[in-house]
């Protein structure tokens, strides 16, 4: 079996679970034998791309979070000279948070429109982008439409939402990931919706060093822990982890124009 941790941040686990050569040993021993690495800010782009340069199974992505502050520059030229790495494969992640910022109480067009420029950056390098909702959907998926984001598609991260909101998603040529909260018993409502979605837009993800599943919820996350999604996931639409497992692991070639 192989497995593809579809979203991780390797370079933010804390260096008391251990060295990233040893997480990275663990996950292969859980099957996990690629990861994307995903940066969220421009002083992170460096780390990540360094980490895929070290590691084969590793790759990564350049973009700002849109929890990352407002005062934070996006510098455009390196951003699309960074694109041209062989193993950046993404611009993310970005999108919109209202959990953090709420748009009732302070101006977010700087969110907004970071958000937005983003996707015309993908658009011009011709990348895929990974994108974080949070209590912004409805608005996240209108600008996606807007901006024509279904010319370079994407992955719509750890998503949470409804399958009216997947569907729209997957219209513009997005892949729906689910993370370690698809594990959790609160979870009802979107494992119903993990069932219907197509088995070819589905991908698995940690989110690490967030979100750890069943059986390690509460406890730091990590790339080997994609397993137990893999597993729930499964489970929920009666077919067998190694079917899963290889259904994303190509899910994920086809989406990046990657080969075996």
């Amino acid at each position: 079996m192989r497995i593809t941790d579809s979203h991780c941040h390797l370079n933010r686990i804390p260096h008391q679970v251990g060295r990233v050569e040893e997480i990275i040993q663990q996950a292969a021993e859980l099957d996990v034998t690629r990861m994307l690495c995903v940066a969220i800010s421009p002083d992170r782009w460096d780390e990540v791309i360094e980490l895929a340069e070290r590691f084969d199974n590793v790759y990564a992505t350049v973009g700002i979070h849109p929890t990352t502050d407002a005062a934070v520059v996006l510098d455009e030229t390196r951003l699309c000279e960074l694109a041209q790495h062989p193993k950046v494969i993404a611009v993310g992640e970005i999108g919109l948070d209202y959990f953090h910022h709420k748009p009732d109480k302070e101006d977010l067009t700087w969110m907004v429109e970071r958000f937005r420029r983003q996707i015309q950056l993908a658009k011009a390098v011709n990348l895929p982008v990974i994108i974080h909702t949070r209590e912004s959907t409805p608005d996240l998926l209108d600008i996606l439409e807007e901006e024509g984001a279904e010319t370079v598609g994407g992955i719509m991260h750890c998503f949470v939402d409804d399958l009216a909101s997947a569907q729209r998603a997957m219209d513009m040529g997005f892949y729906i990931s689910f993370s370690g909260i698809l594990t959790f018993n609160s979870a009802k409502a979107l494992q119903e919706v993990a069932k219907a979605i197509p088995a070819d837009r589905l991908l698995v993800e940690t989110d690490s060093p967030y979100l750890a599943p069943v059986p390690y919820r509460g406890k730091v996350n990590q790339p080997g822990y994609t397993r137990y999604v893999v597993e729930k996931l499964a489970q929920l639409r009666g077919e067998t982890p190694e079917a899963i497992a290889e259904q994303t692991w190509q899910n994920f070639n086809r989406l990046f124009g990657l080969s075996d």
